[in-house]
């Protein structure tokens, strides 16, 4: 079949029939429950992992002693946050081909969903980079500047709640379910609630609050396309 009948058959805006027909593996929608869950994980592993600021707040060396007797909540807030990172890449990169299956031709939508989850993925890498340094080390914190540790528990509390890509991606979504019907509807809804309060509090001074909100639209959606989606 030539590519003029092929254009003529499917106009420019519109999806061939037999390729959003096809029906594919949901493995990359149950690694979004996966992140999902790992991600709510990661969170109050990072919680565990804070100092005691009521204790600590304002003397380094006393933040240093602390940490020091938190190794294991560090060791499991690494293993969860790069086994977060690991399965929100494929989650994003099927939701990217779902996207592309049965949104309009050239669409951005599932660049946007991907590229959103792949910034969060960066940010819980940043986070949790540092982890062999510390984490490992804070067995003998007589190696350590107490202002350096003091710096890490803060690096902990923080960078691995950015979770404002995910709220781009779930705008993504919103918008390929609510304007062009790609996406069932319910969790075109679901995403734009939660895709605005991911992207208020993620571009607010209160930015982590994003860390508890983005993890559960992962979770609730990766659920939808599992087990509700059936195109």
């Amino acid at each position: 079949m030539s590519t003029q009948h092929l254009e003529s058959t499917f106009p420019a805006g519109t999806t061939d029939p037999s390729r959003a027909a096809r029906r594919r593996p949901r493995t990359w929608a149950w690694s979004g429950v996966a992140a999902g869950v790992l991600g709510m994980a990661t969170i109050q592993a990072s919680m565990l992992s804070s100092v005691n600021w009521d204790l600590t707040a304002g003397d380094a060396e006393a933040m240093l002693a602390d940490a020091s007797g938190k190794q294991p909540a560090y060791l499991a807030f690494h293993l969860l946050a790069v086994l977060t990172l690991l399965a929100l890449v494929v989650f994003g990169a099927g939701l990217k081909r779902r996207l592309d299956d049965r949104g309009p031709e050239g669409s951005l939508h599932g660049q946007i969903a991907l590229g959103g989850l792949v910034l969060t993925a960066v940010a819980l890498m940043l986070g949790s980079g540092l982890d062999t340094q510390f984490g490992l080390g804070l067995s003998d914190p007589s190696a350590y500047v107490p202002e350096s540790a003091a710096f890490y528990t803060d690096w902990v509390a923080t960078i691995p709640w950015v979770w404002v890509g995910s709220g781009l991606s779930a705008m993504a979504v919103a918008h390929a379910a609510l304007r062009h019907r790609a996406v069932p509807r319910s969790l075109g809804m679901v995403s734009l609630v939660f895709g605005l309060l991911i992207l208020l509090t993620g571009a607010s001074p209160l930015q982590y609050l994003a860390g508890f909100i983005g993890p559960v639209w992962v979770l609730i959606v990766a659920l939808g396309f599992a087990l509700g989606d059936r195109r």
